[in-house]
């Protein structure tokens, strides 16, 4: 091997990109003015393309491969730089590498609250976040549209310009799909596979770039909303409000009769709750029997009265003695306790008779 030939195979130039980056779309191999000798090796790895800009204009693409440079396989270049039989010196161009692997783990999510019009909530606000992938299908048109001149173009240059896609079709396919605001939840596979075709169709053309994952992972209410749907489902389990009423004042009288401690002012303030609920059940019908008589109430060992047709009660025995001698229960007043056959006037009842008896006069003096 002569001195010349011994030179120029130690000068062979080695064009690749080792990629220890997981967000790198394009980078842009660095050359001293540009010059790439004739012969040089050029490693396209897996998951990569490499394209040939001369003068601003793109010419050869290689897809993955090990290529040996010469003017049979650069055609574009090779018309380019007006090469008609060949070159034996260096030439000049720029090489960049596209990454043409999904790049993974990029986030959207909704800047701003999405107003929609729902059938439950009226109009309301929505927010929305999720995760994509990204991947390079047309090297020039992304070379062309996007990166320009950038030696090293990131994923995160591109993001905020998918996120604005993303976004705006996630509003338009929720305006379109009508779907519930408290359904979204069952329908995220099926709207994640919508919004990742809207988004394609928008991008692939355009950029050059496809997304071949994209996922909804929350979709979420105001939370003032929220806390609505929370104090509606605890009603729901509750049931009858009257009846859940009833339980928990019966509650509050057994626990008074078990702290005898507070004496009165407990049962004062049991029979003000009985007739506060007392007066509001007055304008609700659905309480009273039919022909409006009164219809006993069966929990037992209870006193219950009855005010201008309607059943007021269960009240304890002391806070009905109570309630007559305070006069908050009227002379005649109808009532009623388990075991008795019908209702009577207080009056007639020895029990409760005993509260408005008058004392026994004081004995006499000695004197």
């Amino acid at each position: 091997m002569g001195l010349l030939d011994k030179l120029r195979g130690e000068f062979i130039d080695i064009i690749e990109w080792i990629d220890d980056s997981r967000h790198t779309l394009v980078w842009r191999f660095p050359r001293y003015h540009n010059e790439i000798k004739n012969g040089a090796q050029l490693i396209v790895r897996p998951g990569q393309m490499a394209i040939f800009v001369h003068r601003g204009e793109i010419a050869d693409v290689f897809e993955p491969g090990n290529y040996s440079l010469t003017a049979d396989n650069l055609p574009i270049l090779s018309t380019l730089q007006g090469w008609k039989y060949g070159f034996n010196s260096p030439f000049r161009s720029e090489v960049y590498f596209v990454s043409t692997r999904q790049l993974t783990d990029l986030k959207w999510g909704t800047p701003n609250p999405i107003m929609m019009r729902d059938a439950d909530f009226g109009p309301i606000r929505l927010r929305a976040f999720g995760t994509y992938a990204l991947r390079a299908t047309d090297p020039r048109a992304l070379l062309k549209e996007l990166v320009g001149t950038d030696g090293v173009f990131e994923a995160d240059e591109v993001t905020e310009l998918m996120r604005s896609i993303i976004v705006t079709a996630f509003a338009d396919l929720l305006g379109e799909s009508k779907i519930a605001a408290l359904d979204l939840a069952s329908q995220y596979s099926n709207l994640s596979e919508s919004l990742r075709k809207t988004v394609c169709e928008r991008i692939d053309d355009e950029y050059g770039l496809e997304v071949p994952q994209l996922f909804i992972v929350n979709i979420s209410l105001p939370e003032e909303v929220e806390k609505a749907i929370d104090t509606r489902s605890s009603m729901g389990v509750i049931g009858d409000m009257n009846q859940f009423q009833q339980f928990q004042m019966g509650k509050a009288m057994l626990s008074a009769a078990e702290n005898p401690a507070s004496g009165g002012a407990a049962e004062g303030m049991g029979l003000g709750m009985g007739f506060a609920m007392a007066n509001r059940m007055i304008n609700n019908p659905a309480l009273a029997g039919a022909g409006g008589a009164v219809v006993p109430p069966p929990l037992p060992s209870a006193w219950h009265l009855a005010i201008n047709g309607q059943t007021q009660g269960p009240f304890s025995l002391g806070q009905i003695q109570q309630g007559i001698a305070s006069g908050q229960i009227a002379p005649g007043t109808p009532v009623w306790t388990q075991g008795m056959a019908a209702w009577l006037p207080y009056e007639q009842i020895p029990a409760l008779n005993v509260a408005t008896a008058a004392p026994p006069p004081p004995p006499p003096t000695g004197n």
